[in-house]
């Protein structure tokens, strides 16, 4: 079951990173490597990830920005942080980032290994609910898994990769405002100018994807988002 879970570990001591990583390796899990905040959320945006465990002191986006980030987009995977702060204020603010449970250094591989195994569990149980793929959008059907909206009376129109996890943070916020920086965080990693120019493109391509069917659109809020509404 271990080789079916996908752990994001961001840490910028490569040591103890190569250390940890053969632990759970050892265990059977998958891991995904960083060694800083930016780094990590790219990796987190482009895997499905089970569990996070951050380093909360890191180069470019620390443990607890990247936290952030990552709650921002899904509010149920496990974070779990490391670090060698011991100071209560600094657990609260862990708690608060968005994370599940906070281990100190120096740990125990014993320790470590459980606690994984601990919050894994609650994963299950997440795991274990229906997902859902496919989303009626009026007359048009967007399959997410496979990036595809089906169009009556046209062939289906194959989405990219980036553009079909923008319409999908749309479909999931149905009628509220997404909010620009969650959407450049969640698909590039980053929210700068540039890529910005970039996520109106893409806005501008799912217009026109989209077109066949009046009742659906993506409205500008400006300085803020975009919303998804459906006329019924």
């Amino acid at each position: 079951m271990n080789q079916d879970i996908n752990i994001l570990f961001v840490e910028d001591d490569y040591n103890l990173g190569f250390v940890v990583q053969d632990q759970l390796k050892g265990e059977g899990y998958n891991v995904h490597f960083a060694t800083d905040g930016v780094e990590g959320l790219k990796k987190f945006n482009d895997e499905k990830i089970h569990m996070c465990i951050f380093d909360v002191m890191m180069p470019k986006k620390d443990g607890l920005t990247l936290a952030k980030d990552v709650r921002k987009v899904d509010t149920n995977v496990p974070i779990l942080f490391l670090t060698a702060k011991n100071q209560t204020e600094d657990k609260i603010e862990g708690f608060k980032a968005g994370g599940d449970d906070y281990l100190t250094k120096p740990f125990s591989t014993e320790e470590f290994l459980l606690r994984v195994k601990a919050i894994l569990k609650r994963v299950d149980l997440i795991e274990a609910e229906e997902v859902q793929t496919v989303f009626d959008l009026g007359t048009i059907v967007f399959d997410s898994e496979n990036y595809v909206l089906k169009i009556k009376g046209e062939d289906d129109k194959k989405l990219t990769k980036k553009e079909a996890k923008i319409l999908l943070l749309l479909v999931q916020n149905l009628d509220k405002v997404l909010p620009r920086d969650v959407v450049l965080n969640a698909v590039w990693g980053q929210d700068d100018y540039f890529v910005g120019r970039s996520l109106d493109v893409f806005i501008t391509k799912l217009r026109k994807y989209l077109k066949p069917e009046p009742k659906v659109a993506i409205n500008n809020i400006h300085g803020v988002g975009f919303k998804l509404t459906i006329e019924s």
